[in-house]
């Protein structure tokens, strides 16, 4: 399914790591993750969710304005590996695009571990835990809420992504209203903010393996144990496997209802002769 493009061929592997690291590392997950413990450790006294999901949705901007010309602004491994399947990319970018998803969200994790450690200390008094009344870990990866169930989670993280997908995918429709290419990294922030605060209450609305597994093997690894991928019945593979499987339906759903309908457009005589008159 994974073919190589002409335009592909124009960037290197290394500049698609470190393009894509980058805009991970400095914008989305550092602005998105900080957020979170400002709110956590604040006691909501610095923060509330709006403020959280603003963090997130600005992040997203500022990262596809980064390296959108750059490597496309591929921030999302769900995202990446349809357009693979697709044959938009090549499996040898997939992976570069991966690598540097994977690595700046796992340093963007050390980065606010190492910011409010300080204050994650003082919270925990040293003892970082991911259920009770002083749990941290979800600081930095999503956890279902407690009357939500697996398959429930499994929906919502599903259901979710192709929201997510459809959103990205009329954005960026030239055949249709897409819209202005300036406008488009705005506008996907904005896609972001719309889903956390619409769907956010039962996963945290992780819509991206990147997103959250490589935080969580930073946390398992700085003191948080392996609970993180046993708490809450294993959830972790959760936000990993819904959001691709969301991500591949959401594109076939708007192939099958918008795009195999976008005709060409034939300008009657009419329109031509208006057409005409308006340029004169």
């Amino acid at each position: 399914f994974c073919r190589k493009t002409s335009k592909e061929a124009q960037s290197t592997t290394a500049t698609r790591i470190l393009s894509t690291l980058l805009s991970i590392f400095l914008f989305t997950q550092v602005f998105g993750l900080s957020s979170v413990a400002q709110v956590v450790l604040g006691k909501g006294n610095t923060g509330h969710y709006l403020s959280i999901n603003m963090a997130f949705g600005i992040g997203v901007t500022l990262g596809i304005y980064a390296a959108g010309k750059i490597s496309g602004a591929h921030l999302n491994a769900a995202i990446s590996i349809t357009q693979c399947v697709l044959g938009n990319i090549s499996s040898t970018t997939l992976v570069a695009y991966v690598i540097g998803q994977f690595l700046g969200s796992f340093l963007a994790a050390a980065t606010v571990f190492a910011l409010y450690y300080d204050a994650l200390y003082d919270y925990t008094n040293g003892n970082f835990t991911v259920t009770g009344p002083t749990a941290t870990a979800m600081i930095f990866s999503t956890y279902p809420a407690s009357n939500v169930s697996l398959q429930g989670a499994f929906f919502t993280e599903f259901t979710a992504t192709v929201m997510l997908i459809l959103g990205i995918l009329v954005i960026h429709d030239e055949k249709n209203n897409g819209a202005v290419k300036g406008a488009q990294p705005m506008l996907t922030g904005m896609l972001v903010l719309g889903i956390g605060l619409g769907m956010g209450l039962n996963t945290g609305y992780a819509i991206n393996p990147s997103r959250d597994l490589p935080p969580r093997i930073f946390t398992a690894m700085a003191g948080w144990g392996m609970d993180v991928f046993s708490a809450d019945h294993s959830w972790w593979w959760i936000p990993v496997t819904a959001p691709i499987l969301g991500s591949l339906f959401g594109v076939l759903l708007y192939k099958l209802c918008i795009e195999f309908h976008n005709q060409p457009t034939h300008e009657t005589e009419p329109e031509k002769e208006q057409a005409g008159t308006e340029t004169s």
